[in-house]
């Protein structure tokens, strides 16, 4: 067990150390919004909701095994400038993202990013007991469950204005359907909520995401396929779409931990049992050179041959997860050879972090290094799961 868990230590070092030295923005406050794919930053990008939320819980979450004051003052840099920039206090929102100088740029409330910084700043008040921060949490959760929950038919709609009122177009990105309803959005609002619940022990709020994991059971995970649906309409008419591996196998662990979180022996049960089956299922996404590819259309019958940086880290902790559950070594086993094809293909030796990730004939991806939807959370918290279980 010794050498993956200290190859865990090192990366995370790694990680953070970029991020700690490439991402602050001395000019504007807070963090820069991009650096691109050959090392470039620019200080004048827009800057992500997701992208500082995501900041905020790293930092935070990393402090607490490194005890690093600089990753604590990281922390509280994303807390305040979320807190003063991001953060619509009257109406209960998050902005989508701001401007370099910090004025708002796109004010819709993506409930994505309320569900990630309801993360962040658990995690944060976890460090500083912060009363504010966890104020401004449950304030982002009363929010969705005002605004967002689907009384009628449960579930939550995905994205409003800045007044909470419709809107459009709900996607969260480009690729996305524009549909009322995504796996995507549930699965982090449920992580986001079960966080808060472990700092602030309210049974509302353990009933909402006990029905919460109830609908993704019911609704998104197919137990025929054991693959997640990832789009509905308001009425849950699934949108067909694609095979997503890194959701795939970063469901089966997160559900697990979500449903331990409430202690209800029930959805635990269910959910170690679905954290299985869906990770042996993740095998069919799984190269020959230990990657995992990115996403597979089965009506096309078409695999999108791209091997991105977040779904390697998500296999580690859903492969590490199952060992645990099974036993079974040959779960480990791939996550150490997918390591390896992390440490030849994706880690920038030169600069650090990962790159975004690699084609099938093995080019590098030209896209951001860091950026509006390239953060440190998903890399870092694999090491920093891995860590911890190993």
């Amino acid at each position: 067990m010794g050498p993956l868990k200290n190859d865990m230590i090192e990366e995370l070092q790694n990680i953070l150390d970029y991020w700690s030295k490439n991402m602050i923005d001395d000019t504007h406050g807070g963090f820069i919004g991009t650096i691109d794919f050959n090392e470039e930053k620019d200080t004048e990008a827009i800057k992500g909701a997701v992208l500082n939320a995501r900041i905020l819980w790293t930092f935070s979450a990393a402090y607490q095994s490194t005890k690093n004051e600089e990753h604590y003052k990281i922390a509280r840099r994303a807390f305040n400038y979320i807190y003063n920039y991001f953060y619509d206090e009257e109406r209960g929102g998050i902005y989508w993202s701001v401007n370099a100088d910090g004025s708002p740029n796109d004010t819709k409330n993506q409930i994505y990013a309320l569900g990630f910084t309801i993360y962040g700043l658990t995690e944060y008040y976890k460090i500083s007991k912060k009363e504010r921060a966890l104020v401004m949490a449950i304030n982002l959760y009363n929010s969705i469950q005002k605004h967002s929950f689907d009384k009628e038919k449960g579930g939550y709609f995905e994205a409003y204005t800045q007044d909470w009122e419709e809107i459009s177009d709900m996607r969260l990105s480009e690729k996305d359907a524009n549909e009322k309803k995504t796996m995507n959005t549930h699965l982090h609002i449920v992580e986001g909520f079960a966080n808060l619940y472990s700092v602030w022990k309210n049974e509302e709020l353990k009933h909402v995401i006990v029905n919460l994991l109830q609908t993704i059971d019911d609704k998104f995970i197919d137990k025929k396929s054991w693959h997640l649906k990832l789009f509905f309409d308001e009425n849950w008419v699934e949108k067909p779409d694609v095979i997503s591996y890194g959701h795939d196998i970063e469901a089966a662990w997160l559900l697990q931990w979500c449903a331990e979180v409430t202690e209800d022996e029930t959805l635990i049960n269910n959910f170690r049992k679905y954290a299985v089956e869906i990770t042996k299922v993740t095998y069919e996404g799984i190269d020959e050179d230990g990657g995992l590819w990115y996403e597979y259309d089965p009506q096309e019958n078409h695999l999108i041959a791209e091997k991105h940086w977040w779904p390697q880290a998500e296999l580690w902790i859903g492969f590490i997860n199952t060992w645990q559950l099974t036993k079974d070594d040959k779960y480990l086993t791939v996550v150490n050879k997918n390591w390896e094809f992390v440490k030849r293909y994706l880690l920038d030796k030169e600069h650090g972090e990962w790159f975004w990730g690699i084609d099938k004939n093995y080019n590098k991806i030209p896209k951001d290094k860091a950026g509006f939807w390239k953060c440190p959370y998903h890399n870092a918290r694999a090491c920093m799961e891995l860590i911890n279980r190993l």
